[in-house]
């Protein structure tokens, strides 16, 4: 099963693209885990590094209510 990342090419997630990133994101806000996203291991280390830059950012929010 492939994931979203190789189906689409996407080889750099730029934190700047918030709409990638909300699909790694729970409804709570939480990062998805690898067993959901079905990502690598670098991939995962690299989706966790962007969105916590978006949030830092103020791209996507810390928390969703």
């Amino acid at each position: 099963m492939a994931n979203i990342l190789t189906q689409n090419d996407i080889q750099h997630i730029d934190y700047k693209d918030v709409d990638l990133l909300k699909q790694f994101v729970n409804p709570h806000g939480r990062v998805m885990s690898r067993k959901r996203t079905d990502l690598t291991a670098k991939q995962q280390r690299a989706v966790e590094a962007a969105v916590k830059r978006a949030r830092f950012m103020g791209l996507l929010p810390y928390i969703q209510k």
